[in-house]
């Protein structure tokens, strides 16, 4: 499997950590293993890992997150944009 790293900015970190399991939820058809990760200054960088099993599936939802994902991430407090790195 190929290991996923998604780093971005939120609102609120404590906010945003409330929120794992629908992280993890939201990323389970293509990824599995979700971590969440904050940094250690304190600032409200954040970064999500995962073990993606569906590269092709990963790939078009980053590329075009569902109504579903951008409202989550919205709820979430995700400040855009987002990057997306794959393990090579």
């Amino acid at each position: 499997m190929t290991r996923m790293v998604i780093t971005h900015a939120v609102q609120n970190v404590e906010h945003w950590l409330h929120f794992h399991d629908e992280r993890a939820a939201s990323l389970a058809p293509f990824a599995s293993n979700v971590t969440d990760h904050v940094a250690m200054d304190g600032s409200n960088s954040v970064a999500i890992t995962a073990d993606v099993h569906d590269m092709a599936a990963a790939q078009a939802s980053m590329a075009s997150p569902s109504p579903e994902m951008v409202a989550a991430m919205e709820k979430h407090g995700v400040i855009q944009p987002l990057a997306v790195h794959v393990e090579k």
